[in-house]
């Protein structure tokens, strides 16, 4: 029998809250998780949408990279 181990070496997830505190709480959960399987933020991506009723929204991407 053959095992054989495939390692992620990054990964880009999206995140989104309706304030920044849920969406940090968010992305924070998953860095612990992703640490896990040696996982690092490489970069991340925001941005803001107000919409025509006056409401924020907020969302991110967050890329992971393997561990140097």
């Amino acid at each position: 029998m053959n095992f054989q181990l495939d390692f992620i070496k990054d990964k880009i997830e999206f995140f989104e809250g309706e304030d920044l505190k849920a969406l940090e709480k968010k992305i924070t959960e998953q860095i612990e998780s992703n640490k896990a399987i040696l996982l690092e933020v490489h970069s991340v991506s925001h941005q803001m949408h107000v919409t025509e009723h006056g409401r924020r929204f907020y969302s991110a991407a967050v890329h992971f990279k393997a561990k140097a």
